[in-house]
């Protein structure tokens, strides 16, 4: 699934006389829909067949707050995520669409590794693509108003789509928050990067593997993917290592890092790249290395236990080994997260939406409160820390 940041989503609207606003009556909010489709060109013929029937998806809300599974701690998102058949199904279908995927490496520079985790992640290899009805979902979320920026010029890709005889209204099916075939596009990043792959001369991602894995590859090199280079690595650290130096933030090339004592845990650093050192569950947890790639899987998907995930599931499917899950301190629950953030924002912080999730403002909050409080600065709360607070 690939979210959008605001301020992205804003900049790809189109203007016109006729703004949808979210919230209000829906039926009042699909027919501003409707006159801003008229304004951006769209015939009447197709506005009116793109809405007949629309709904408000109350299953589609609900979906949309319910996502307690990133809560997590890596260790048990990475252990709920990734199984023995994954990777087997994974393997296998490396072999079975080798041909597809050398051309996704040749013309995207894209590993089919990392291709294959998301297919896995997102559909579990297109088995299952989600049921909801996919101009619905993006109605009933451009309606809502807590991500209507990301929402609403879906809706017109979708019509345009539509227009071009590639999305059916009544019957194209995903996932809840919009997303169509098996690596889980959205309609503008179908229209933006969609590849024939089989050569059919139609686009199908629900059903034809080929266009799906080359209009992913199209799509990652859309959002900076740099060809053949790495993205991850586990790494071990040197005792009495500055843990202040851990973090995304910090940016240094691989000699400097070796100069410190880090060290790659199975294989050595690749040198003549720059990266930064991940603690997901603090400095008695696994150890990674990201390269610049790894940036890159944030516009796929901003949550940071999905992202690392993923981009640990693409390494094993080369051949990398299972992370050593190391000791961490627990983790916090969700309810002892979100009070965690509360105070952290009554400290005057900024931790985005309350929620009970360690997301990057969280993160860098508790950062900035281990170093004034003298812990090891990990970006990892523990009870100790809520305690201090």
């Amino acid at each position: 699934m690939r979210k959008f940041c605001a301020a992205l989503a804003t900049s790809l609207l189109l203007t016109g006389p006729v703004t949808a606003e979210c919230g209000g009556g829906f039926a009042d909010f699909v027919g501003d829909l409707k006159a801003e489709a008229q304004a951006r060109g769209f015939a009447s013929s197709v506005t009116t067949a793109f809405f007949d029937g629309v709904v408000q998806d109350q299953a589609v809300l609900r979906a949309d707050r319910r996502q307690g599974v990133f809560q997590l701690p890596f260790t048990q998102f990475a252990r709920r995520l990734i199984s023995a058949n994954r990777i087997e199904a994974g393997r296998a279908n490396a072999v079975r669409w080798d041909s597809v995927f050398d051309r996704v490496e040749q013309d995207y520079g894209v590993s089919r590794h990392v291709l294959l985790a998301f297919w896995a992640f997102e559909t579990d290899y297109g088995s299952y693509q989600g049921d909801f009805n996919t101009r619905d979902a993006l109605v009933t979320l451009a309606h809502d108003c807590r991500r209507p920026e990301l929402f609403r010029p879906q809706i017109f890709a979708a019509m345009e789509l539509f227009a071009q005889g590639d999305f059916d209204p009544q019957r194209t099916t995903g996932a809840w928050a919009g997303e169509i075939g098996m690596v889980q596009m959205l309609p503008e990043d179908i229209l933006d990067n969609g590849v024939d792959g089989d050569g059919d001369g139609q686009v199908t991602l629900k059903t034809s593997v080929p266009d799906a894995l080359m209009s992913g590859g199209k799509m990652l090199q859309s959002l900076g993917w740099r060809a053949g280079e790495p993205w991850l690595q586990e790494v071990r650290l040197p005792e009495g290592f500055d843990m202040s130096l851990t973090g995304l933030p910090t940016v240094k090339p691989v000699t400097e890092w070796q100069a410190l004592g880090v060290q790659g845990r199975s294989t050595p650093l690749q040198s003549g790249y720059s990266g930064s050192l991940i603690l997901p569950e603090g400095h008695g947890g696994p150890t990674f290395f990201a390269y610049p790639n790894f940036n890159v899987f944030f516009e796929w998907n901003q949550s940071f236990t999905y992202v690392l995930t993923a981009a640990y599931f693409a390494t094993r499917l080369g051949g990398a080994p299972i992370f050593d899950a190391g000791s961490p301190q627990p983790a916090l629950s969700g309810e002892q997260m979100m009070l965690l953030q509360r105070k952290l924002q009554d400290r005057g912080f900024d931790v985005g939406e309350i929620d009970g999730i360690l997301g990057s403002g969280t993160r860098a909050a508790v950062r900035a409160v281990q170093k004034e409080l003298g812990l090891p600065v990990d970006a990892w709360p523990t009870k100790a820390l809520l305690d201090r607070l």
